[in-house]
């Protein structure tokens, strides 16, 4: 049996998420199809996280075991050939026979948009948040620093998680200004249901004095889940996904 680690990106405004699901369209499951036009068979199919519905990948990876052995790229071309034009393969590597997707990512990195302009843009509307106002950058920014380090992000993760250790290291979080975008940046070692999309709108809301900047740390320790709001799925994006080697 062969191993292989296969990176994606993909487009998720007409998927209800990654994760397969019942009744449902999936990326997941135009993966699995793919996959058994190309190999047939094969076992142990897993991705490196869940996405929500209407949420993106610049990069995700999944890994899966077949006995049919076909060279990294061959298995690019003939997984692209079988998708459809929203998800994209973009590299395919060999690993170790215990390597899994999931369990073997040792830090992620989100990214949000913001679009500020003085209209809606038809060609973001997929994929950020219209928010037609400017927000204040630097009180967002140093309101963010308090997330960085290790916490109970419990106030940060929405009714309907099943993970009970909400505990989580985020090693960066800062937005910066790209002319009318406002992108923000988030990296650590894992995330939350909802987590990265209630930052930005209680990041939001800091931004317009609806919550004072100091109450990050009191809000983490609380434990209380947020009355700040998750900002749209559409503007979020899984940037980056970091192995061990």
């Amino acid at each position: 049996m062969q191993n292989y680690l296969v990176y994606i990106s993909y487009d998720g405004t007409n998927y209800a998420g990654y994760q397969l699901q019942k009744n449902a369209v999936t990326v997941a499951g135009k993966l699995i199809e793919a996959l058994s036009a190309v190999f047939g068979t094969f076992s142990s199919f897993h991705g490196c996280s869940r996405t929500d519905s209407g949420v993106h990948a610049r990069e995700f990876a999944f890994s899966f075991k077949s006995e049919k052995i076909l060279e990294e790229i061959s298995v690019v071309k003939a997984l692209n050939f079988n998708l459809p034009d929203d998800i994209s393969v973009r590299r395919c590597e060999y690993v170790s026979d215990n390597f899994h997707a999931r369990y073997d990512v040792v830090r992620k990195e989100y990214i949000y948009f913001l679009y500020t302009g003085k209209t809606r843009d038809p060609f973001l509307k997929n994929y950020s948040f219209f928010i037609n106002r400017d927000l204040d950058i630097d009180k967002m920014n140093r309101a963010a620093q308090s997330l960085v380090g290790t916490h109970d992000f419990s106030a940060f993760c929405a009714s309907g998680g099943k993970i009970e250790d909400k505990t989580r290291t985020i090693y960066s979080a800062f937005f910066e200004k790209q002319e009318e975008l406002i992108v923000f940046r988030i990296c650590g070692n894992g995330f939350l249901y909802k987590m990265v999309r209630l930052i930005v709108g209680t990041l939001i809301y800091v931004s317009d004095g609806k919550i004072d900047e100091d109450k990050i740390t009191e809000m983490l320790e609380s434990k209380i889940l947020t009355p700040g709001f998750a900002a749209p799925s559409r503007g979020l994006f899984l940037n980056k996904v970091y192995y061990e080697n």
